[in-house]
Formats: structure tokens, C-alpha cells, sequence
């Protein structure tokens, strides 16, 4: 490179040396300049002593040009020669950019999450066994013991060689919730896991894990701890199944056509909820919500709860928030339907939020009172249809 950028410069510098010799050779040999400054009476001598110069006078006449500025030697016949000879070929070319591979399209999908089967439960006559593998979450990550609380009650033990931790509590024990329904006795418990930092880290690499623990005792069998069973109804079973009233809360679709098969929801969504009941040997029924309380724990006398629905069915939400959670319009006398817009607790530190609704049925020909109602708030409590 550094050879190609030398011979350039010389070829530019050889040609302004030609053009300007060559224009004083004929700047000097022209007519013009052999031409005498006097009169036509000296035109023969003068012509006849320029138009013939010795070779000295020629040397001289040039020497004299060149100082003044006004041309340069000629190059000399060797010189030419290099100039106007063949020029080798050059051997250096501009370097070539590899292509860049395109990648390829990877087939990828972004695994989903496994519940694990890490907890197992044992519900006795009074009392709860409760069994959590070490391996909580099924990804190898062993959680500390100290870590895990059943209600506020510790481990009680630990089988070292399966890696298995034991809970074994009375079931009024570890703030246990009672809930009774038709036909049910249900006491629940919750099963946390707090993860603590590494030691000497302020990082952990599991999240905090709540897990729902029930036991279900049916109301109207007789409990006997006697291998013989009895071959007789007893009377409550038999006037269970002549009255037997179902009461149901779900989740609906948007056109309240099916059960919704999510529970998940985004802040700005609407809940649709449907409350029934089912009559089977009865006669028709009208259902109404009573009260509704939101918490984030299946304890409805958690803190912090929410009500939005109150005083036997009155709908104080959209008063409290200005929120267009409402009652929609009754097309059923065995169930009533609400919307409620989705939210989440201040500073809660679980995404999960519990609803428990008290619902109750009257006969549809009673007429309503202050005990049974269904009301929504808009510029005032309007009572629904």
C-alpha cells in the first residue's frame, strides 16, 4: 500500500513538470516571443540571432526560467521510460467479510411450572398427619426445616433417610379454620414456607409457598370406631334426603354461559359470580347472598379482610371505591349473579385472594324483607329485580 501511494504521488509531481516545461519550451519558441521589441528596421539581425541559440544560450535560457518560477528541468529519457513502461500488477486486494450465518429459527417454548406432589395429608378421627417431602418444589432444592410452619406449629419430626418432614397435630390445633356446610365439617390449615437467604447472602432461590391443607367429615353418618356397621337409616339421613339443598359459588365466563376454568385474573378484570342452589325435593326457593368478605388466607376472620357485600345483601363495594361492581339483574329465582371488580391488597404479600360468601334460600313465594335482599349501589342502593 504504502508503495502504490508513492509512485501515485510521483506520477502527479512528473506531470506538472511536463506541462509546465512544456509550456515555457513554447512560451519561449513562439512567434510572439522571437519577435524584436524595436522597430521593423532591426528585424533581420534580431530574428536571425534568437531563432538560432547555441546550446549554451539554450542552458542558460532555461537555467534562468527555472529560477524565476516558471518551469523546471525536463525529465530525462530514462526516466520516461520508467513512467510509461507496464505497471505490475498488484497482489493486494480489499479483505473479504465473512458472511455472517443466519441463525436458524429454534423451535422454543417456555416450560411451564409442575405442581409437585410433595405434600401428603392423613386426616384422623381428631387428628391431622401431615407429610412434606424436602424437596418441596421437585427441582432439587432441599428447603430448611426451620422454614416451614403449619398454622404457626412447627415440624414435629423428620425421617432423615427419605428426607420427609412431619406434622402431627390435634385438629383444633395450629389455627385451624372450621367451616360447616350442608353436609360437611371442614377443618383447614395452611402449610407456609418462608425461604431464608444463603449464609453470608443476602439471595435465596425459592419463593414463598402457601399450600391449602383440608379434612372432611360428613355430618350425617355416625362415627363408631366398631367394625360392626348398623343396618338401620338414622332418621337425620333420612330427612337429609328428603330436603336436600345444594348451595353452590362459582366463577363464570363473561357471557355467564359456563364455569370459568381459571381462577387467574388481571387488575382492571371483572369476576362474574354466580351463587345457586339446587332444590330437589322441595319446593322452589329464592337464594340471596348475604354478606361476602375477601381475604388472603382461607380464614375469613384473617386481617386484612375487605367486605363488599354487608348487611344481608347489599352490594358496598361500588360506594367504597366508585367501582361498577354491581347485582345483575335476576333471571332465576334459584340463583343470583354479581360482578365484582378484581383487586389485590396493599402491600399483600400473597397474589392469592379467598372469597367466602354466606348464602341463603327462602321460599320463592315470600316475599322479601330487610333480611334477605339484593341491592347495588349507583347514586344510591337500587335493590336488583
Amino acid at each position: 500500500m504504502g508503495l502504490l501511494q508513492g509512485v501515485f504521488v510521483l506520477v502527479v509531481m512528473v506531470v506538472f513538470d511536463l506541462r509546465s516545461a512544456w509550456g515555457s519550451l513554447r512560451h519561449s519558441q513562439s512567434p510572439s516571443s522571437m519577435k524584436p521589441q524595436s522597430g521593423p528596421a532591426s528585424r533581420g539581425p534580431a530574428l536571425s540571432s534568437q531563432a538560432f541559440l547555441s546550446p549554451l544560450q539554450k542552458a542558460s535560457q532555461f537555467q534562468s526560467l527555472d529560477s524565476r518560477g516558471f518551469a523546471q528541468e525536463p525529465l530525462g529519457f530514462q526516466e520516461k521510460q520508467l513512467l510509461q513502461g507496464p505497471v505490475k500488477p498488484l497482489d493486494w486486494r480489499f479483505p473479504i467479510v465473512p458472511e455472517v450465518r443466519r441463525e436458524l429459527a429454534v423451535d422454543f417454548q417456555l416450560r411451564q411450572p409442575v405442581t409437585p406432589s410433595s405434600v401428603a395429608v392423613q386426616c384422623g378421627e381428631n387428628r391431622v398427619l401431615v407429610e412434606v417431602k424436602k424437596d418441596l418444589f421437585s427441582n432439587g432444592q432441599l428447603i430448611q426445616p426451620s422454614g416451614l410452619s403449619m398454622g404457626g406449629c412447627p415440624v414435629f419430626g423428620e425421617d432423615s433417610a427419605s428426607r420427609v418432614l412431619i406434622f402431627e397435630y390435634e385438629l383444633q390445633d395450629c389455627n385451624s379454620v372450621l367451616m360447616m356446610t350442608e353436609d360437611e365439617l371442614v377443618y383447614t390449615f395452611a402449610l407456609t414456607y418462608t425461604p431464608e437467604a444463603f449464609a453470608g447472602t443476602p439471595i435465596t432461590r425459592a419463593d414463598r409457598a402457601v399450600v391449602g391443607i383440608q379434612c372432611h367429615y360428613q355430618r350425617f353418618y355416625n362415627v363408631s370406631s366398631d367394625a360392626l356397621r348398623p343396618t338401620w337409616v338414622p332418621y337425620a339421613s333420612t330427612e337429609f334426603g328428603v330436603e336436600v339443598l345444594m348451595f353452590s359459588l362459582k366463577l363464570m365466563m363473561d357471557d355467564w354461559s359456563y364455569q370459568r376454568p381459571s381462577n387467574l385474573y388481571f387488575l382492571g378484570d371483572v369476576i362474574n359470580i354466580e351463587a345457586s342452589v339446587k332444590v330437589y325435593n322441595h319446593v322452589p326457593l329464592r337464594v340471596f347472598v348475604d354478606s361476602c368478605v375477601a381475604t388472603q388466607v382461607p380464614d375469613v376472620n384473617a386481617h386484612p379482610r375487605y367486605s363488599f357485600i354487608e348487611n344481608h345483601g347489599c352490594f358496598v363495594d361500588a360506594k367504597a371505591t366508585a367501582s361498577s361492581s354491581r347485582f345483575m339483574p335476576r333471571t332465576q329465582e334459584d340463583q343470583i349473579r354479581f360482578q365484582l371488580e378484581s383487586f389485590m391488597f396493599q402491600g399483600g404479600y400473597s397474589p392469592s385472594i379467598y372469597i367466602t360468601c354466606i348464602v341463603k334460600a327462602t321460599l320463592a313465594s315470600a316475599p322479601s324483607d330487610a333480611l334477605r335482599i339484593s341491592c347495588s349501589f349507583s347514586n344510591g342502593y337500587v335493590h336488583a329485580t
